[in-house]
C-alpha cells in the first residue's frame, strides 16, 4: 500500500516539477524577446534538422537533375553513334565506288587495245573454290551475245574462254587451269610456243612455255607473249604475259621457259568478254573470199 501511494506522488510530483519548469521557461522567453534558452535548444535540436531535411531535399534534386542530363547524354551519344555508323557506311561505300571505278577505268583501257573487236563487260559471280579464279562463272550469257569460245579478257590481257554457255550466264576456263592449253608466240619474232596452264606454278605468279623453237632468233626476259594467229580458239594477238626465265631443251631443238601473267588470277571481278570467236572470224573471211570468188567469175 506504501509503494503504491510513493508511486502515485512520485508521478505527480514529476509532473508538477515539467510544469513548472515549462511555465518558467515560456516566461523568461516572453521576457526576452526569443532570445531565451527555447530558442537555444531549438537551435541545437530543430535548426539542425532542418538543414538536414533542407540538404536532404537539394541533393535528392540534384539527384533528378543528374539523372535527366545523363539520359540526355546517353541520348546525344545515341544519335552521335548512329552519325557515325552511317558516316562510316558512307565512307566504305564510296571507296568501294572508287575502287570499282579504278578496275573499269582499267578495263575501259583494255577495251580500247583491243577495239577491233564487239566486247560486252561481265562481273564474276562464282568461283570453283579455289584461290585461284581458274574456272568461274560470269552474269552474262548467251542472250547478250556471249557463246562457247569467246575469249576473255580482264587486267591488261587474256584471262581464258568460255566453255560454257546459258542464257544468261557462261562458265570460264582460264589459261592458268590444269587443262589448259593456249597456242601463243613471241610478239618480236612471232615465233610459236604452248603456254600451258599450271595451278601449282601460279602460287609462284608464274606460267610455262614449251616447244619454242631453238633458232637464231634472240628471245630475252621481259619478252612479250601474245596468242598466235595458228590458234583455232584463240583470237590473234591478245596479251598473255612477259617473259620470266627460259632455257634450251636436252634435244636443242626447242625452248621452255616461264611467264609472268599479264592478270591476277586471284582477284577477278569483272571481265571483258570479246564476242566474236575465232571461229566466226574464220567464218567471215571465207565468207569474203567466196563473195570475191564469186565477183570475179562474173566479171
Amino acid at each position: 500500500m506504501k509503494t503504491k501511494n510513493q508511486s502515485s506522488f512520485s508521478s505527480k510530483y514529476w509532473l508538477i516539477i515539467i510544469i513548472v519548469v515549462s511555465i518558467i521557461l515560456l516566461g523568461i522567453e516572453r521576457f526576452t524577446d526569443g532570445g531565451g534558452p527555447l530558442r537555444f535548444i531549438g537551435g541545437y535540436t530543430v535548426i539542425p534538422m532542418q538543414e538536414g531535411i533542407s540538404y536532404v531535399g537539394r541533393f535528392m534534386s540534384d539527384l533528378s537533375d543528374n539523372f535527366e542530363t545523363l539520359d540526355d547524354m546517353k541520348e546525344r551519344n545515341k544519335s552521335l553513334q548512329a552519325k557515325v555508323d552511317e558516316l562510316t557506311m558512307d565512307n566504305t561505300r564510296l571507296r568501294q565506288e572508287k575502287y570499282e571505278l579504278d578496275r573499269l577505268r582499267e578495263l575501259f583501257k583494255l577495251s580500247e587495245n583491243y577495239s577491233d573487236y564487239e566486247k560486252i563487260g561481265a562481273h564474276v559471280i562464282a568461283n570453283t573454290g579455289s584461290n585461284w579464279f581458274s574456272d568461274f562463272t560470269i552474269d552474262k550469257g548467251i542472250n547478250d551475245g556471249v557463246q562457247v569460245d569467246s575469249n576473255v579478257l580482264a587486267g591488261s590481257g587474256l584471262v581464258g574462254i568460255v566453255i560454257e554457255a546459258g542464257p544468261n550466264y557462261a562458265r570460264v576456263r582460264s589459261i592458268v587451269d590444269d587443262a589448259s592449253n593456249v597456242s601463243a608466240m613471241m610478239l618480236s619474232t612471232s615465233d610459236t610456243c604452248m603456254v600451258r596452264g599450271d595451278l601449282k606454278l601460279l602460287s609462284d605468279g608464274r606460267l610455262r612455255f614449251e616447244k619454242l623453237p631453238n633458232n637464231d632468233n634472240n628471245i630475252k626476259v621481259g619478252e612479250q607473249v601474245v596468242t598466235s594467229h595458228i590458234s583455232n580458239r584463240f583470237l590473234q594477238g591478245l596479251f598473255i604475259g612477259y617473259v620470266s626465265d627460259i632455257e634450251v631443251d636436252s634435244n636443242n631443238l626447242t625452248r621452255s621457259g616461264y611467264i609472268t601473267p599479264a592478270v591476277d588470277f586471284s582477284k577477278l571481278q569483272e571481265v571483258l568478254v570479246i564476242t566474236t570467236t575465232k571461229k566466226d572470224l574464220l567464218n567471215a573471211r571465207e565468207t569474203a573470199k567466196d563473195e570475191e570468188a564469186k565477183g570475179n567469175e562474173g566479171e
